[in-house]
């Protein structure tokens, strides 16, 4: 343990736990947790945000609650997915310095004092990044991805090293206090209200128990969201887009009418016409649907969907 961190946190920790289909896991995650806090020194708890698990893993939060007075357990109605999980369990930090990590054992709660040492070091958010992530291929070009998207909110250094398992302050949730809308990025939410991002390396170990929840579509659909709901960057490259083929039409038609004036005939070609006719109405469906893209998530927002919704707690 790093010997940095043996001084109490000001103000206490709270431990923010997404857990979807963990009920192999959640009681190997806390029995993990509880010395590493309470060497830490301060007051402490952990937050476990059930995002409408399939397996029994409410009754096992049930169960830490009773036996843990520092473990807390949230219970949401239907699956909202894991920033969504996570926005609800910060909103529900007691303390002043947040800690969220993954409910599968890949991130070591014993390296959680790293992350505090570096938040001390006059920094607002910490994360602990690795260079070799023990995920498969998918994920980790769909991480990669994510990844290139978050640079225009946080600066390529910051966002290269962005993962899950991270510490902040939690003063700086109250500059995103009045967000509610349905697409939700954490990692944007705090590029809003700090650009002092820190970061250092931890291990990333390989999951034992159970199987990655992430699929194709949700990896994909997590970076759209990301992509339409925080930034006006496609709209932006559909403009761009757009303007260049009104200037290749222009270039064209000039093409056309010079040789028509010189030569006195028209250009031949039936197959260059109908691929020029064919790029333009790509084109036009292509910035159709980035449009569509942001109708669709302003109509949510307007139509009052909930961020998340809670059945109940527990400690």
């Amino acid at each position: 343990m790093n010997a940095e961190a043996s001084s109490p946190i000001v103000g206490g920790i709270s431990v923010v736990v997404p857990v979807y289909n963990a009920e192999a896991t959640l009681r190997d995650l806390i029995g993990e947790l509880e010395p590493v806090l309470r060497a830490i020194g301060g007051p402490f708890e952990a937050v476990l945000v059930n995002d409408g698990s399939r397996d029994g893993s409410w009754a096992v939060i049930g169960e830490l609650a009773a036996a843990w007075p520092w473990v807390r357990g949230i219970d949401l109605t239907m699956n909202y997915g894991q920033h969504n999980a996570l926005l609800c369990g910060i909103r529900e930090a007691r303390h002043d310095t947040i800690v969220t990590m993954d409910d599968d054992l890949q991130h070591r709660a014993d390296e959680i004092p790293l992350l505090l040492a570096e938040l001390e070091k006059d920094f607002d958010v910490v994360y602990g990044y690795t260079e070799t992530l023990a995920h498969d291929p998918l994920r980790s070009a769909a991480a990669a991805l994510t990844k290139l998207i978050l640079q225009q909110f946080m600066g390529a250094r910051a966002a290269r090293r962005v993962s899950s398992f991270r510490a902040f302050r939690s003063h700086l949730r109250d500059g995103w206090a009045a967000f509610h809308g349905p697409y939700v990025s954490i990692d944007v939410l705090l590029s809003w209200t700090t650009r002092r991002f820190g970061a250092v390396p931890t291990h990333h170990r390989s999951r034992e128990r159970g199987r990655s929840n992430y699929t194709l579509l949700k990896l994909f659909d997590h970076a759209m969201n990301m992509f339409t709901g925080f930034s006006v960057l496609p709209l932006r490259i559909a403009s761009l887009i757009g303007f260049a083929v009104c200037a290749l039409g222009l270039i064209m038609l000039v093409f056309v009418l010079a040789r028509f004036l010189i030569e006195g005939r028209e250009v031949p070609g039936f197959a260059f016409l109908a691929s020029a006719i064919s790029i333009f109405s790509g084109v036009q469906l292509f910035a159709l649907g980035m449009i569509g893209e942001y109708l669709g998530r302003m109509y949510f927002r307007v139509a009052g969907k909930p961020t998340f919704s809670v059945r109940g707690r527990v400690g």
